[in-house]
């Protein structure tokens, strides 16, 4: 659920930014192909065919270029290319790709901790770690079914017009006293039980396992402060531009592209940021064949396509020896930078594994009573 949202979102901001003039359509085309990782013959699906792979992501609009950050230079080094199926790699339709006994797909995108619960059930490959790179990955963000591919962070972003001194915490965000006006809060629950406990005194390493309950109460005490609780990113920029709140519990790719639209006037902070990882992995006999789609997912960690991707789209990069590839300028909008990181907290994949779809259906009825 929540990386498929903020997937959809990263192809609506690249379709903003061309429309603006800010990006070529050309680069809108590198960025949407290095965001899918392929070559795109559109949101139907692809039949399994010999010396290709099938990555299934979460869709938008078919693609006519090759994809230089990702699928070109891998098809020029392995003869293989890489295809995109934009249909969507929900749990229950990986399932039915392994189940039905004869998979169409590869590799899929999805989080980290769906991967790692159909794993568990034998429906996933085990990532090959003698030919992923582990020592280009973050430390602590490899898996056993999933290999990171970019992260992605929940940030403050506030009005800088409305106050003298900037938010510097989470419990700055649920001070309306000292920081008056309404917020906005993610629909979808991730990052906010975390938001909630930080702010009610919990320390970062006791976290996990989440206080549900704690955190649950937290954010019912909260709520009448709550002017939306945004379900997509362009809902989320919009309510902070329209003056409707004046912080936003939002994604680190829309925080920075207000800051940058805005000139500083809305802006962000990486203080209490809650850092969320992106994955890839590999569906249980798939066509492609394991070896072929563990090459793809090392050739995707060059440091140079990373940084491209980030440029793009304003991810973190998966590979930090792409940290300092980032022009200086743009560097404090990476949320991976040795700057940025340290200044924010990382969710708990094995907690979402065991604990997101019942934590969700309860923060539903809350925010929604």
């Amino acid at each position: 659920m929540t990386r498929r949202h903020f997937q959809e979102d990263l192809v609506a901001i690249l379709k903003e930014r061309a429309a603006k003039g800010q990006i070529s359509r050309r680069q809108m085309l590198q960025g949407l192909t290095a965001l899918m990782g392929t070559t795109a013959l559109g949101a139907g699906a692809v039949r399994a065919e010999e010396g290709r792979l099938v990555f299934v992501n979460w869709g938008g609009d078919a693609l006519d270029a090759m994809d230089e950050a990702f699928g070109q230079p891998f098809t020029e080094e392995s003869g293989t290319r890489v295809l995109y199926d934009g249909s969507g790699p929900t749990e229950g339709a990986i399932t039915a790709q392994v189940q039905g006994g004869r998979p169409t797909w590869d590799m899929v995108d999805a989080d980290p901790f769906t991967s790692q619960s159909l794993g568990r059930k034998g429906m996933m490959e085990p990532i090959d770690y003698d030919i992923v790179d582990p020592a280009k990955q973050r430390e602590g963000f490899g898996w056993e079914y999933s290999s990171s591919a970019y992260f992605y962070s929940y940030v403050i972003a506030y009005d800088a017009t409305k106050f003298d001194t900037p938010p510097t915490s989470i419990a700055d965000f649920f001070d309306v006293e000292t920081f008056p006006g309404k917020r906005s809060m993610y629909k979808w629950g991730a990052g906010m039980w975390e938001a909630a406990l930080l702010a009610d005194g919990v320390a970062p390493e006791d976290l996990y396992p989440l206080d549900l309950e704690r955190a649950h109460a937290k954010i019912a005490s909260f709520k009448e402060h709550v002017g939306a609780f945004w379900g997509g990113g362009a809902e989320s920029q919009s309510l902070l531009l329209n003056g409707d709140v004046t912080m936003a519990l939002i994604w680190n790719t829309r925080a920075s592209l207000l800051d940058k639209d805005t000139e500083g006037e809305i802006s962000f902070v990486w203080e209490d940021g809650i850092v969320g990882p992106g994955g890839i992995g590999v569906v249980k006999g798939n066509p492609g064949g394991a070896e072929a789609a563990m090459k793809y997912i090392a050739a995707t960690q060059a440091p140079e396509r990373q940084a491209l991707f980030f440029e793009l789209m304003g991810n973190g990069p998966s590979n930090p020896e792409a940290d300092s590839l980032i022009p200086a300028e743009l560097r404090k909008y990476n949320p991976m930078d040795p700057e940025n990181l340290p200044k924010q907290h990382a969710l708990d994949t094995d907690w979402y594994e065991e604990n997101y779809g019942d934590a969700l259906d309860a923060y539903l009825q809350i925010i929604s009573a």
